[in-house]
């Protein structure tokens, strides 16, 4: 941006801060490089004690003693949260179909030793789905349960202007009260915006297949019709998938059963809507390129979710699929269609592959850009084998510890179910703080 116009833009956007010396500003920027971020996470070790374990036990009893299944919610869950010293949560707004809006919270934390999760509250919000309002509604839960804001470790969202706003957002309000929260954006909902991204070509061949199915779904007598016809055709399935933006693994699944119908779905509209049946055939291979993409969207969206999910696991999908994405694009210009069968059966030309290729190109600095914080987030081999790289501890406390860790013999033998149950070890947070 040019110096004169940055200063205009300072001038009517900033107006309150610029007669503010050099000093003020230094000040603002030592602020926020010392606030905390995903990558800080494993570049020092945690002076805190974590004792978040002493719930493990209090949850288990207290389910026993109800008789209950496990889901019976907070009745159980809360009294071990209050003795909790850090957990997670999770809060995402959605409207209903009544246009009531719904505010969902979920809660993880440590239990048995596991990594658990579970729905902490649903409450509707009565009046605005504002960023002070969502902030209100979980300082009021907290309060009437008797927990302390300054437990949450860390806060999930959906990066919507109402949760991320700077000054009026729910993080910054929450930052307010506990200025040590981690804020992270879902990762999911990352590659959901993502996976959205199509240029004018393939989001034309998206909207055709998308009309098709309202056709079809949207009216009774069509998907009677269309029911008869699949079965009299010997399909292996009958109906079409309606596709709903909250439910972000339906767009892949519509796509696939769509596909796999075709010939049906062609053959159905021939009278009832002629045009909308050419502009299919002739997009066909887009079609088929869309199916086969968003079926490697769908196996990424399902690595990220289960209890057992940490950001390590996280990084090493995102890491991989940013990588896979620039091989497909390679496969492609070559024309070699391994992960991409339904597109090698049907007929293109080169300018098809070049329109391919240069959108997975856009997917994969799209990915790069929204997952940075992940992609760059530095993991010490420590945590991953502590007993053959104690040397690489970054200071002479931790070093010694990890000397400590590696010749006890009582915690080393959990170490072959894997890193994630080594450390959760109660003893662990215990004998060895740092």
């Amino acid at each position: 941006m040019k110096p004169s116009r940055l200063q205009d833009h300072f001038n009517k956007i900033h107006p309150d801060k610029k007669d503010k010396d050099v000093t003020y500003y230094q000040d603002m920027k030592k602020k926020y490089e010392i606030q905390p971020t995903i990558s800080k996470l494993f570049s020092s070790a945690s002076k805190q004690d974590d004792d978040g374990l002493r719930a493990s036990y209090n949850i288990s009893l207290l389910i026993a003693k109800s008789g209950k299944p496990h889901t019976i919610g907070e009745d159980l869950i809360l009294p071990a949260i209050k003795e909790t010293c850090q957990f997670s949560i999770q809060l995402d707004e959605s409207t209903l179909p009544t246009n009531k809006a719904l505010l969902l919270s979920y809660v993880r934390f440590i239990k048995d030793e596991k990594i658990c999760q579970e729905l902490l509250f649903a409450t509707n919000l009565e009046t605005d789905t504002k960023g002070e309002t969502i902030f209100n509604t979980l300082e009021k839960f907290c309060a009437e349960k008797e927990i302390p804001l300054n437990n949450i470790l860390s806060i999930a969202t959906d990066g919507a202007p109402a949760m991320t706003g700077r000054h009026k957002g729910l993080i910054a309000c929450l930052k307010n009260k506990d200025p040590d929260v981690l804020a992270v954006h879902c990762v999911i909902h990352r590659q959901h915006l993502v996976a959205k991204t199509l240029n004018e070509r393939l989001h034309i061949s998206l909207q055709y297949i998308i009309r098709s199915v309202n056709k079809i779904r949207s009216n009774s007598l069509n998907d009677r019709l269309f029911n008869q016809l699949c079965i009299a055709n010997d399909e292996d399935v009958n109906r079409l998938l309606l596709h709903t933006e909250v439910r972000w693994l339906s767009k892949g699944t519509c796509l696939a059963r769509f596909y796999n119908l075709f010939g049906s779905v062609i053959e159905f509209l021939e009278n009832k809507d002629p045009e909308l049946r050419d502009n299919l055939i002739s997009s066909k291979k887009d079609i088929a390129y869309l199916t086969d993409l968003y079926k490697l969207f769908n196996d990424v969206n399902l690595q990220l979710q289960g209890d057992d999910l940490n950001l390590i696991k996280t990084k090493n999908s995102i890491a991989a699929f940013v990588s896979k994405l620039l091989l497909y694009k390679r496969n492609i210009s070559r024309r070699e269609f391994n992960n991409f069968p339904n597109l090698s059966r049907v007929s293109f030309n080169n300018d098809d592959l070049l329109v391919y290729c240069q959108h997975l190109e856009n997917l994969h600095r799209d990915f790069k850009e929204r997952f940075q914080d992940v992609l760059n987030m530095d993991i010490p081999d420590w945590v991953l084998d502590p007993f053959s790289n104690v040397n690489t501890a970054g200071s002479s406390q931790l070093e010694e510890e990890l000397i400590e860790l590696t010749t006890n013999e009582e915690l080393k033998i959990k170490f072959k179910n894997g890193y994630q149950e080594f450390w959760l070890q109660k003893p662990i947070s215990q004998l060895y703080p740092g």
